[in-house]
């Protein structure tokens, strides 16, 4: 018996059509084809369905017969082989007209959602109201989230009454920190044949907001260190401020409310209007500041697994090489010691504020973790070199606590600041001998 020879591929050059022997599953090629097609098959289903109507599989069906009927007819002249062709014609025609006009009189509107912390829901609410005099009914709407958000989200709709409503209200996860915003919604009909489906977009702001993870800490000294320093600052002020009490600074005119007993009389005499004392006033100085390197470049960190990266889209490991997703890793740790260095100054100080390369200082809670949750590298400054580029936004002069990546900008630290450095394990860099007392973070522990 002979056996059959097999056109093996050899080994120095491998059939790009098999799997790679070193990775699970289809090779980089493969995956990549087989993921391009179902997109943009995808993209023309959605063209099709919000410029006209996108027939379902039994309205491709019926027309295959109805073409299939009318060749026949052409070549028996049988009459009654035209007619069922254009009875399948006309029921097309009359599901595509139907299912454009069951969307008709429908209109959305979606209630804001409050924010939430990462591993916390959502809550997203739509109400679609009708209109029409008619009911609605077997209907889908889409609610098109970010990927980051999961997706897509679609619920069906049974029957909307005349004149009535229906409240769609679902919680989704929140594994991501971040600003999202999407703009429209859609709704989409087959009813009533199931033969062709309509879909209509309806421009709908949306905002939902995922603030970063805050740790509960219960001691931290490099906020306590801080503070101790700014009480000593404090307590130089007031004895200069007790000392230089009811000094008179500077003259300006009358205004509008000034008290009568701040008028210098004999100055305003002299020059035949009111001139009003400014006394001499110093300022505590009480802001706690925060700052993170947002414009630096920012090294991996290899106890986070790595954002954004998603092994079935990505099976040949494409992402790993990136450097936006090497250094997010590092700066999200950084967002939440941020975020929670944030609360714990709160609870202690009346007055804290953030800095951001591309926000300045930032007060008040909200505005700060919604800050937080938006800020992100700045687009440019992941580079080759390991130096960080100068922000657009001057840093603050005061003494505050600086969260960054590049040691050399500790050396210009304002007196009695404080930091915590994330050093990058590649190149490895001495801290300057002028910089102030802070905290350096070890690259091989999570």
């Amino acid at each position: 018996m002979v056996r059959p020879q097999v056109n093996r591929p050899s080994s120095n050059h491998p059939n790009p059509n098999q799997p790679d022997p070193g990775q699970p599953g289809l090779n980089r090629s493969a995956w990549r084809s087989l993921r391009y097609l179902p997109d943009q098959r995808d993209r023309f289903t959605a063209w099709l369905e919000t410029r006209w109507v996108n027939p379902s599989y039994g309205g491709w069906v019926l027309l295959g017969l109805c073409l299939f009927f009318f060749a026949a007819a052409s070549n028996t002249m049988a009459g009654w082989l035209y007619v069922m062709s254009g009875v399948g014609l006309a029921l097309l025609a009359v599901a595509a007209w139907l299912s454009r006009r069951g969307l008709n009189g429908l209109s959305l509107s979606r209630v804001s959602s409050p924010p939430v912390t990462v591993g916390q829901a959502l809550t997203l609410e739509l109400v679609v109201s009708n209109g029409d005099r008619q009911a609605k009914s077997l209907l889908q709407i889409i609610d098109p989230l970010p990927q980051a958000l999961g997706g897509p989200q679609i619920h069906p709709i049974r029957l909307i009454a005349p004149h009535g409503s229906y409240r769609w209200r679902y919680y989704q996860p929140a594994q991501a920190r971040g600003l999202y915003r999407w703009d429209e919604v859609q709704l989409r009909t087959e009813a009533p044949l199931g033969l062709c489906g309509h879909r209509r977009c309806l421009p709908i702001q949306a905002k939902a907001v995922v603030y970063p993870t805050i740790l509960p800490l219960g001691r931290c000294p490099l906020v306590d260190h801080l503070g101790e320093e700014r009480q000593s600052q404090q307590t130089e002020r007031s004895r200069h401020q007790a000392a230089n009490d009811g000094l008179t600074r500077s003259l300006r005119p009358y205004r509008w409310g000034d008290p009568m007993r701040m008028v210098h009389w004999r100055t305003s005499a002299r020059f035949g209007e009111l001139r009003v004392r400014e006394l001499e006033n110093v300022q505590s100085g009480q802001a706690v500041v925060l700052a993170i390197d947002s414009g630096g470049v920012w090294p991996s960190s290899p106890g986070l697994p790595r954002l954004g990266a998603d092994p079935a889209a990505d099976p040949a490991g494409d992402a790993a090489a990136s450097p936006a997703a090497i250094a997010d890793q590092a700066f999200e740790t950084a967002v939440v010691a941020m975020a929670s260095l944030y609360r714990y100054a709160s609870r202690r100080h009346s007055n804290v504020q953030i800095w951001t390369a591309t926000h300045g200082l930032v007060q008040g809670e909200t505005t700060v973790l919604e800050t937080l949750a938006a800020v992100q590298i700045t687009p440019g400054q992941i580079a080759s070199g390991q130096t960080a580029v100068k922000s657009q936004i001057e840093r603050p002069r005061s003494p505050h606590i600086w969260l960054t990546a590049n040691a050399a900008s500790l050396a210009t630290l304002p007196p009695g600041s404080t930091w915590i450095l994330w050093p990058n394990p590649a190149t490895p860099g001495p801290i300057p001998t002028q910089a102030p007392p802070g905290i350096k973070l070890n690259p091989a522990l999570p």
